[in-house]
């Protein structure tokens, strides 16, 4: 099947009747009814009821529509995203989420400017959902976020598990060292989540922390960033869960300390299109893989 017979399936599907389709498309009616016939006898089934008006899609047309519709966005993007990666050849754009700028990542910048000078190296703070868009669209090559996700036409590697550890006011009964700290003592206080938006994030992950516990915080406050959650910790709003990498972020009034194994973690994944093979982008992951499995190694010692 072609895809100028998904174009005229899907103009049918959304303009559901056929002359205001043939119009669309700049065709006569016959013609275009033809092609659809042609469609459902390839397919085997009826994709719409045809003696309703105005027309609807059948059970199997609605699944059908979904995956042509899907199938032409993709082939509208390949032109355009081909010409950017051209273009872009001698640069390479990365995108992160801001907690992963606590661990390895950093690292992995200064030793890849090293590696290839050559190479412009471009940052772009942005969450996981939002990286996802991007990657495909060609606007960044790699992407380092927390979120796991399905993608057929992205690739992801979980480079560490990272611990999560407890942020408390300093001055919190379970601040002191010589007190045991569990999740059911965190389940207790008002547990700051972040961000807020969008959704699923970070946050989901906190939460999930307590509840595959079977456990649910007194309360959950939102907020937008991590700094913010940390300010609202030190003024004792509540307390929060954050990567182990944070322990070096130094905010006064908040201490950090870590919960008994096995306890909950976060992955920092690395995300790429699934048919990129540049060399540029290849160096970068290479790096990064090697990278984070050393300060992971360190950070288990």
């Amino acid at each position: 099947m072609e895809l100028r017979q998904l174009r005229y399936f899907i103009a049918v599907a959304e303009e559901m009747n056929i002359t205001r389709a043939a119009g669309r498309l700049h065709m006569t009616q016959p013609p275009l009814s033809r092609q659809i016939q042609q469609i459902e006898e390839s397919v085997g089934l009826p994709l719409f009821e045809h003696g309703s008006r105005p027309l609807r899609l059948t059970e199997a047309g609605r699944v059908f529509y979904a995956q042509a519709k899907r199938l032409i966005d993709e082939s509208d993007e390949l032109v355009p995203l081909t010409r950017r990666l051209a273009q872009l050849a001698e640069r390479i754009v990365i995108g992160f989420v801001p907690s992963t700028l606590y661990g390895a990542l950093p690292q992995v910048i200064r030793a890849f400017r090293e590696a290839a000078p050559q190479i412009e190296l471009s940052l772009i703070e942005m969450f996981t959902l939002e990286q996802l868009g991007a990657l495909k669209g060609g606007r960044i090559d790699v992407g380092f976020g927390r979120l796991r996700f399905d993608d057929v036409q992205l690739t992801r590697e979980v480079l560490v598990e990272e611990r999560m550890i407890a942020a408390l006011p300093e001055d919190h009964p379970l601040a002191d060292a010589s007190v045991e700290l569990t999740l059911e003592d965190m389940a207790r206080e008002t547990l700051i989540v972040y961000p807020s938006s969008p959704r699923p994030s970070y946050a989901d992950q906190q939460l999930s922390a307590l509840r595959d516990h079977a456990l649910e915080p007194a309360a959950v406050h939102e907020v937008r960033e991590l700094q913010t959650a940390l300010g609202l910790v030190a003024a004792r709003v509540g307390v929060s869960l954050v990567p182990e990498s944070v322990d070096g972020l130094r905010v006064h009034g908040v201490v950090y300390r870590q919960l008994p194994e096995p306890g909950p973690t976060s992955p920092i994944i690395m995300s790429r299109r699934l048919q990129d093979e540049g060399q540029t982008t290849a160096l970068f992951c290479s790096i990064a893989r090697d990278l984070f499995r050393r300060s992971q190694a360190f950070t288990s010692r």
